[in-house]
């Protein structure tokens, strides 16, 4: 069988689990657009992965870096400004192909809803620590190793527990907007890029000083294994993934189980009330 009339059999599928009226406007999509399902699409999904995450880790730890080199040019209201305004960007650039999660605790969270199949997590996850761990590798490259490369790090006067707690309770926020923008009963589609990065904004305004206010495991891994600096990595690491599990079930008592068919739109990158139906498992 030819290529061409394998990618038929996929378009023909593909609209066959979407509803009438969503048929027509699949015809205007690229056939691996419309067929989530299909793994042999996944490494587009997983390409916009890794490019959002090297370029929210590239802002994030970037703003730390350029701080150090110019003598305080960048100040911290900029610093955190600049990674939530990236995020909005990114949801509105390349949300549609993959979710945008670009955070494992997101992905995570997905999954545990009942949003994300658990078997596309690890392939997500490798591409957000490898979007990371590039933007932090451009980092060095272009400005050497200072500021710790822009690796979030308990901040002066406060200690590992405290930081610790505070990435648990900020990602719990996180995850929790991520979590209610994406429901079927409040999906806000595009908009959605709104909340999360005025969740990531105010966060970091008041959370920044005490633990770099990270909530994505991938943003803080990247610069720390490029920079050598593992000393605090499991604030990091392990805080997020509490914050998020702990979001999953607020969210079951607020909205009761996930799955529905928005929500897991959003998650796997169809946003807004006219989203296609999502693949079953």
């Amino acid at each position: 069988m030819s290529s061409h009339d394998d990618e038929r059999n996929a378009d023909r599928a593909a609209k066959q689990r979407h509803p009438e009226f969503i048929a027509s406007l699949l015809e205007r999509e690229p056939v691996w657009a419309r067929d989530f399902e299909n793994l042999s699409y996944e490494w587009r999904r997983l390409f916009s992965e890794v490019l959002g995450t090297f370029f929210l880790v590239l802002v994030a730890a970037g703003g730390a870096v350029v701080a150090a080199h110019t003598g305080g040019a960048i100040s911290r209201g900029a610093a955190v400004t600049a990674p939530g305004l990236m995020v909005a960007a990114i949801i509105l650039f390349m949300g549609g192909l993959s979710g945008a999660h670009l955070n494992p605790a997101v992905s995570v969270a997905f999954a545990l809803r009942g949003d994300f199949l658990w078997r596309r997590v690890p392939g997500y996850v490798a591409a957000q620590l490898a979007g990371a761990a590039a933007a932090s590798a451009v980092l060095r490259g272009l400005f050497g190793g200072g500021a710790h490369l822009g690796a979030t790090l308990p901040g002066s006067g406060f200690d590992t527990g405290q930081a610790f707690a505070t990435e648990i309770v900020l990602t719990f926020g996180l995850v929790s907007v991520i979590l209610g923008v994406s429901s079927a009963a409040q999906n806000v589609g595009q908009f959605a890029a709104i909340g999360v990065a005025s969740y990531i904004i105010l966060a970091g305004l008041w959370a920044s000083p005490v633990s770099g206010a990270s909530m994505n495991p991938a943003r803080s891994l990247g610069p720390a294994l490029v920079g050598g600096d593992l000393s605090a990595i499991w604030v990091y690491l392990v805080g997020p993934l509490l914050g998020a599990i702990a979001a999953v079930g607020a969210a079951w008592i607020l909205r009761g189980r996930g799955g529905d068919r928005m929500a897991r739109a959003a998650a796997e990158g169809k946003l807004g009330p006219d989203a296609a139906t999502p693949t079953g498992d």
